[in-house]
């Protein structure tokens, strides 16, 4: 198996982790084209944006958001993007060295402060 395929292997079973968590209703790993390449929506959960086409676009928007850095020089890197929205909260937190991104689709009542500690926790536990 190559390193990238044991790296999308543990980032699918990170985002496994994630979706164990009551508020979380989708977590994805995002190339830098915006395609979702491990990760996925919680078993039983159907999508707001149920168009292939709609979901794959805005992955490729909060994909491209997510990874610019012009402004990193003067301000620091991205540590996460979120958006809350009437029926979700959407959290992007990029890792610009792979081009990837973590998504994560949660219920409006999430905590987002509570949420990105409970990412670091998972992304940065070795096992």
């Amino acid at each position: 198996m190559s390193n990238v395929d044991l790296s999308l292997k543990l980032f699918g079973e990170k985002c496994n982790r994630l979706l164990k968590e009551s508020e979380i209703r989708f977590a994805g790993i995002v190339d830098k084209n915006g395609k979702l390449v491990t990760g996925g929506f919680k078993e039983g959960i159907t999508p707001y944006e149920n168009d292939e086409t709609k979901l794959q676009s805005f992955f490729e928007f909060v994909s491209k958001a997510s990874i610019r850095n012009e402004l990193d020089e003067s301000l620091g890197p991205i540590n996460y993007l979120a958006a809350r929205r009437d029926k979700a909260v959407l959290v992007s937190f990029p890792f610009p060295i792979t081009q990837i991104l973590l998504l994560i689709s949660a219920e409006p009542t999430v905590n987002i402060e509570t949420l990105a500690k409970k990412v670091v926790e998972i992304f940065t536990d070795v096992n």
